[in-house]
């Protein structure tokens, strides 16, 4: 069992920044593709950044593709997510997830859907304001 947990939301203003982490457990950390989704009220869960097992490898949804960057501290067990540029529209609860077999492709559109992770955190609330 690998347990995840999302921390540093809160409430920003437009234009700000801030920086999630997310603290997923077991020894082979290293080895897990990490991902970060977003859901706001009455809409569906939505992908927006996906890091590789090395950080080589980062992937993006068009929303936030220049504003948002994804990293990972693999000593620390971490991924990070950096928002910066952010707007009303990035109000959601954020979740962190984690595949931890190796990926059948390695692809956008394979770590999109939110079907092909593992393990879940609880979500941390973001809140842009006006």
């Amino acid at each position: 069992q690998v347990q995840v947990v999302e921390s540093g939301g809160g409430l920003v203003q437009a234009g700000g920044s801030l920086r999630l982490s997310c603290a997923a457990s077991g020894r082979t950390f290293s080895t897990y593709t990490m991902g970060w989704f977003r859901q706001a009220p009455g809409k569906e869960r939505e992908f927006v950044a996906a890091i590789n097992w090395s950080g080589g490898g980062t992937y993006f949804s068009d929303s936030v593709k220049g504003r948002f960057t994804i990293s990972r501290d693999n000593a620390k067990n971490t991924v990070y997510l950096q928002m910066n540029s952010l707007k009303p529209e990035d109000t959601a609860i954020y979740y962190c997830a984690a595949i931890t077999s190796r990926p059948l492709f390695t692809t956008m559109s394979y770590y999109r859907l939110p079907d092909n992770y593992d393990y879940w955190g609880q979500g941390t609330q973001v809140t842009v304001s006006s």
